[in-house]
């Protein structure tokens, strides 16, 4: 059977592992991974375990009658993600967020395009868009945003029959070889956390 013995591991004085002398050598069984845990490392965890839906299923177009933006505001603010109701839009976090943060911003009607929004619909939408920018820099400290609409399947939309804006949070280096290479985005909060401090720094 392959072993791993060792002496005594100090991440201060030693370079390398000291070889194992005698039979009081600790022993460390290769094809046993739950022995191999506890060495410590200088690697941060970011634990993103919402991701795990997206990861599993991929982003389901929504079946006539259940769109999303739809359902949410009979929810709870908790079960639906939202952060701020307001008389023609709302916020919400997305689902399967870019960044920390990352917010949806809605009108209640459905309808699918910009130019079809009501001038009450689109000066909410703006309104909350500013708020949210302010919001989001006092709970996050972050150094820019991206916002902006993706129009039509075509386009990106995800979910193009209801229209929604994208407001994403973006800090400096906060990409890597993860999305560019895995297609996945590690992120360093949940979900719920991140409603909750959002929706307790948004102005009455």
């Amino acid at each position: 059977m392959a072993r791993l013995t060792l002496d005594s591991y100090d991440p201060v004085q030693d370079d390398e592992p000291r070889q194992a002398q005698g039979d009081d050598a600790q022993r460390v069984q290769l094809d046993d991974p739950s022995l191999l845990a506890g060495v410590p490392d200088e690697f941060q965890r970011l634990w993103t375990p919402h991701r795990m839906v997206y990861i599993q299923q991929g982003q389901q177009a929504p079946h006539a009658g259940e769109c999303p933006f739809c359902v949410a505001p009979s929810l709870s603010d908790e079960q639906s993600l939202i952060v701020h109701r307001g008389v023609h839009a709302y916020a919400l976090l997305n689902l399967f967020p870019y960044n920390s943060g990352h917010l949806l911003v809605c009108p209640y009607r459905h309808v699918s395009l910009y130019d079809e929004a009501t001038p009450e619909e689109t000066d909410e939408i703006a309104t909350i868009t500013q708020t949210a920018m302010r919001v989001i820099r006092s709970v996050s400290r972050n150094d820019g945003f991206n916002i902006g609409m993706n129009q039509g399947e075509i386009a990106g939309a995800g979910i193009a029959s209801h229209l929604h804006q994208h407001v994403v949070p973006r800090w400096r280096a906060d990409a890597n070889f993860l999305p560019i290479i895995a297609k996945t985005k590690a992120l360093p909060q949940l979900l719920g956390e991140v409603r909750q401090a959002i929706a307790d720094a948004w102005p009455a």
